[in-house]
């Protein structure tokens, strides 16, 4: 057994002595958008710090816990908070939660963050569905040795983000009268903002939006025979002609304000599962 496999199964192994919940859902919730937690009914919620080789997140708005539930009758196990790559963790490390939730059970990714909007139709507190994405981050967390019990050596990524899981949230959005677009994510390494220069070649590239996380979780997940659906808040816009000084507190803060929208559309995808 590899040392990768005999961490997650350790992982897993610590959690299932917590909980019997045995979940259909992975959720992964982003910097300010934690809120959805607390929906969690009958929760058992477990710190990232008593779990076996978990990396704990140092980033305001990540409580940095497992939570594991029911929501809009579905079984979930759900990350409020996750570790980035700029906080000095390997791909690996960032992504070592994501494996230990698959181990769980879940073979569907719900995953979400807050970005800059480059995307001149976008406005702050938009919710996007991420469509595609481009990995600028530098690294790949499936770089090494594979273990191709856990998952094939080439995963295909044709479609990174499911379809039919895109057309049926399109749907509930409509349901709800709710306004989500679809965009193309570009993940960058951060931890700063990025220069008028640098949105303007995102752009031009073919970005919607900017973020940096997302893109390494939805590798290993589509590694390990995930499907995902993925949103993102937006957060502050990003237009280089028009460019705003903005910061942390700012960026969670607009999240926060436009979280019931994206709250509303996952408990109605999940409804419909």
């Amino acid at each position: 057994m590899t040392d990768q496999k005999r961490h997650i199964l350790e992982a897993r192994n610590y959690i299932r002595s917590k909980t019997s919940l045995k979940p259909d859902v992975a959720i992964i919730l982003g910097t300010g958008i934690g809120g959805l937690a607390g929906e969690i009914k009958r929760a058992e919620r477990i710190p990232y710090s008593e779990i076996p080789h978990f990396p704990v997140s140092s980033v305001l708005g990540h409580s940095g816990e497992l939570v594991l539930g029911t929501l809009s009758g579905k079984k979930v196990v759900a990350m409020n908070g996750r570790s980035h790559f700029y906080e000095g963790y390997t791909m690996q490390q960032v992504t070592f939660p994501l494996r230990v939730m698959k181990y769980l059970g879940p073979k569907t990714l719900i995953v979400s963050n807050a970005v800059g909007g480059m995307n001149p139709f976008y406005r702050r507190g938009d919710v996007v569905m991420i469509s595609d994405h481009i990995n600028l981050m530098g690294d790949n967390p499936l770089i090494g040795p594979n273990d191709d019990s856990i998952g094939t050596r080439f995963p295909d990524m044709s479609e990174p983000y499911s379809r039919k899981l895109m057309d049926l949230a399109d749907r509930v959005a409509i349901d709800l009268r709710i306004k989500i677009h679809r965009g193309v994510f570009v993940a960058v390494a951060g931890p700063n903002l990025e220069t008028a220069a640098e949105y303007r070649f995102l752009r031009t590239i073919g970005a919607d939006t900017v973020g940096m996380s997302t893109v390494p979780e939805v590798l290993v997940a589509r590694h390990m025979g995930m499907k995902v659906l993925g949103f993102s808040i937006v957060s502050d816009m990003c237009l280089p002609d028009a460019l705003e000084e903005a910061s942390h507190i700012r960026i969670i803060k607009a999240a926060q304000k436009a979280e019931p929208n994206l709250t509303a559309v996952v408990k109605g995808v999940l409804r419909k599962l």
